[in-house]
């Protein structure tokens, strides 16, 4: 039988490793940032729908799509419209419209501006396009296959995402640090993520998760006690994986269709099990980030479109900083290099 094991040097017998290889980036570019978005409202450049601005997407190379502009027609005549009766007012033309439009728009860059300052941004980071209307198509990697993968029809282990955009998605293990601020940090900045959470490090504080689920996150499943799954029998591998369903299920109200096994190791019991219990995905990643450095899974040690990156819910006691603090480093290294950060669930 088939044994997949992934170089995650993060854990050790269920515990995070502690990290000393250097310090935790520090904010910066403040004064930056305030002359970018004053610059930008006074010159009236980044309209609501405009790139860079609110509402601003990411497109296949990192462009910008704005929306359409709604235009006015002329009467047949050439004559101005005489005013209607009152009472009978519609609703004002376009052209009347616009400058309420744009001043909405400076307005949230605006606000977009003073949350990436207040939280120690370098840029503000880019707004993600909208979900594929058609979502692509999820194949295991190529050396990631365990013996019957396609016969048995079990869940695709993939580290990245099939797409032309310039986008990369956020995801947090195990649930170990609950930190109030990473919460607040991840709602003002709107940055979305997915969490895979262990019962046994979440059991001592389910609201906290139940907070970040009402902020829009994905609850998914990293197993009951985090243990090396290859190393159980099938029965044992089902219970922690089919019991920890149950447990989101039950606190959450949402059985989760994604897992990921801890370590990033699985065999072909795994997947047979993960598959029994409703699991359709096994995403595992290309890049992990913490408080100080990144690792790569690619020999290049670049990021490519579709990426999964990886962290943990951390703070002083396993690192040399805090969750904002890693957040700061991921943000700051994605948008510099034209990447939005956009949801998993929403290319599955």
């Amino acid at each position: 039988m088939r044994l997949v094991v992934q170089n995650d040097k993060s854990h050790h017998n269920g515990a995070a490793s502690r990290h000393r290889r250097g310090r935790p980036g520090r904010a910066g570019f403040r004064g930056g940032l305030a002359a970018l978005a004053a610059a930008a409202i006074a010159s009236g450049c980044t309209p609501a729908g405009a790139p860079g601005g609110p509402g601003g997407q990411v497109g296949p190379g990192g462009t910008g799509t704005a929306g359409p502009t709604p235009a006015t027609s002329p009467t047949p005549s050439g004559q101005p419209l005489k005013a209607p009766p009152p009472g009978t007012t519609q609703n004002p033309p376009a052209t009347q419209e616009e400058p309420r439009r744009f001043r909405s728009g400076k307005s949230a860059l605006a606000a977009r501006a003073a949350a990436a300052r207040r939280w120690g941004l370098a840029r503000i980071p880019l707004t993600p396009p909208p979900p594929p209307a058609t979502k692509p198509k999820i194949t295991t990697r190529e050396g990631f296959e365990v013996d019957g993968h396609e016969e048995l029809g079990l869940p695709p282990v993939f580290t990245t995402i099939p797409t032309r955009q310039r986008v990369v998605f956020l995801t947090i293990d195990d649930g170990a640090e609950k930190d109030p601020a990473f919460l607040r940090m991840m709602n003002d900045l709107h940055v979305p993520y997915t969490a895979f959470l262990s019962n046994y490090l979440i059991k001592d504080d389910y609201g906290y998760f139940k907070r970040m689920q009402r902020d829009g996150v994905a609850l998914n499943n990293h197993t009951l006690h985090h243990p090396y799954l290859p190393g159980l029998s099938y029965r044992r591998q089902q219970y922690e994986i089919c019991a920890m369903q149950d447990v989101i299920e039950e606190r959450y109200g949402k059985r989760p269709l994604l897992f990921r096994p801890p370590f990033g190791n699985y065999n072909r019991d795994s997947l047979r099990a993960a598959k029994s219990c409703g699991v359709k995905y096994v995403p595992l990643w290309n890049e992990e980030v913490f408080v100080d450095h990144w690792d790569y899974r690619e020999w290049d040690r670049k990021i490519r479109p579709g990426d999964i990156v990886l962290t943990h819910f951390r703070g002083r006691d396993d690192w040399k900083g805090t969750m904002p603090d890693m957040i700061r480093r991921f943000l700051n290294k994605v948008t510099a290099e034209g990447y939005a950060v956009a949801r998993l669930e929403d290319y599955l």
